[in-house]
C-alpha cells in the first residue's frame, strides 16, 4: 500500500511538473524609450494577465553593406541601451513578469534586416567579429539580470546562409555565457531555412504570415487561411522536438489587415479595427491551445500606455483598442 501511494504522488508531480512547462508565454514587445521606467509603465502589462515582456535594445548598421554595429551609444534612446535593458528588466521583475532579452539590429532608413549582406570576405570578418561583441555582451546581460529567454538576434537570413559556421560557433560561445532557454526569430518566411534549430530551445518565428485577401478579413477566412502555414510549422516542430514561439506577433488597425501583415507602410493608414481583431483572434483559436505551441510576445506595447494606440491609430499596436480586450481574454485563460 505505501509503494502504491508513492507511485500515486509521483505521478501527481509529474502531472504538475508537465502543466508547468506547458504554461503558455504570453508575452509583450515592450518598445524601448527615452525614459526610465516604473510601476505605472509596467502596471498595464500585468492588467492583461501577460506573464513575459520581450526588452530590446538595439545596435545599429549604417547600411546593408556596412559591416559595423554600433550600440549603447550616448544618442541613442535610453531603453534601447544596455542600461536601459537592465533598468526595465529591473522594473518588470517587480511585477513578476518574466524576460526574453531580444537584441535587435536596426539598419539606418529602416531597410530589411535580413538583406545585410557583406561584399568580401574582410568585411564578413569584420560583421561577425562586431556583432559578437555586440550580442555577447547582452548575452552577459542576460546572464546578469536571470532573463529567462535570450534571442541570439532578429531576422538576418542572408548574414545567416552566407555564414552559417560563423552561427553555429556563435551559439557555442553564446553558451558559455548564458545557462537559460535560447531561440532566434526567424522571419516568417525564413524560419525553414534556419540551420541550427537543433541548437537551440525554441523555434523562434516572427509571425507575420499572409492569411486574408480582404479588406475586413473575417476569423473564418483568417482560419483557413492558417491552415498551410500552420502544417509546416508544426512539421517543423516535429521534426526537431522543440516547440514553437511566436517572437513577435500582431496585426496593425487598418484594411486588408492580413494580406501583407509584414508592412508598417506609413502610406496604409486607413484605420479598421475590426480587421485587427479578426485577424488576432484567428491566430489565438489556431496556435493558442496546441501543446507544441509555446506561446509569444505581441507586437507592439509602448511604455505610455495612456497615449498609446486607441481607435484613430492604424499601427499594430493593440493598445486601447478591441484587439486589447481580445489578448487579455486569451492570456487569462492560458496562463
Amino acid at each position: 500500500m505505501k509503494n502504491f501511494k508513492l507511485l500515486f504522488f509521483v505521478l501527481i508531480l509529474t502531472v504538475q511538473s508537465c502543466k508547468t512547462q506547458t504554461q503558455k508565454i504570453n508575452g509583450v514587445s515592450f518598445v524601448g524609450s527615452r525614459e526610465i521606467i516604473n510601476k505605472k509603465h509596467v502596471d498595464p502589462v500585468v492588467t492583461i494577465s501577460a506573464n513575459y515582456a520581450a526588452v530590446m535594445p538595439f545596435g545599429y548598421i549604417k547600411n546593408l553593406k556596412h559591416p559595423e554595429v554600433i550600440y549603447s551609444t550616448q544618442w541613442q534612446w535610453f531603453g534601447e541601451s544596455r542600461k536601459g535593458a537592465k533598468q526595465y528588466i529591473d522594473a518588470l521583475r517587480k511585477a513578476q513578469i518574466k524576460i526574453m532579452l531580444k537584441p535587435q539590429i536596426w539598419v539606418w532608413q529602416g531597410e530589411f534586416t535580413g538583406l545585410i549582406e557583406m561584399h568580401n570576405e574582410a568585411d564578413w570578418k569584420t560583421l561577425e567579429t562586431s556583432y559578437s561583441k555586440f550580442i555577447l555582451d547582452y548575452a552577459a546581460l542576460a546572464r546578469e539580470t536571470n532573463a529567462e529567454i535570450f534571442c541570439i538576434g532578429t531576422e538576418l537570413e542572408k548574414f545567416i546562409e552566407n555564414r552559417p559556421v560563423y552561427w553555429n560557433h556563435l551559439i557555442m560561445e553564446i553558451k558559455k555565457i548564458y545557462k537559460g532557454k535560447l531561440t532566434y526569430a526567424a522571419n516568417w518566411d525564413e524560419f525553414k531555412r534556419a540551420p541550427f534549430w537543433d541548437a537551440l530551445d525554441y523555434i523562434g518565428i516572427d509571425a507575420y504570415f499572409p492569411v486574408s485577401e480582404s479588406k475586413t478579413p473575417t476569423t473564418a477566412e483568417c482560419l483557413k487561411g492558417w491552415e498551410a502555414h500552420k502544417a509546416t510549422i508544426k512539421s517543423l516542430s516535429d521534426t526537431y522536438k522543440k516547440p514553437v514561439l511566436f517572437t513577435e506577433y500582431g496585426y496593425r488597425s487598418v484594411d486588408y489587415s492580413g494580406k501583407e501583415p509584414w508592412k508598417s507602410d506609413r502610406s496604409m493608414n486607413k484605420v479598421n479595427l475590426e480587421a485587427q481583431t479578426n485577424t488576432t483572434k484567428a491566430l489565438f483559436e489556431t496556435f493558442w491551445d496546441e501543446d507544441w505551441f509555446a506561446g509569444g510576445f505581441v507586437w507592439k506595447w509602448f511604455h505610455n500606455y495612456e497615449s498609446s494606440g486607441g481607435k484613430n491609430d492604424s499601427r499594430f499596436t493593440p493598445q486601447n483598442k478591441p484587439a486589447q480586450a481580445l489578448i487579455k481574454s486569451y492570456y487569462e485563460s492560458n496562463k
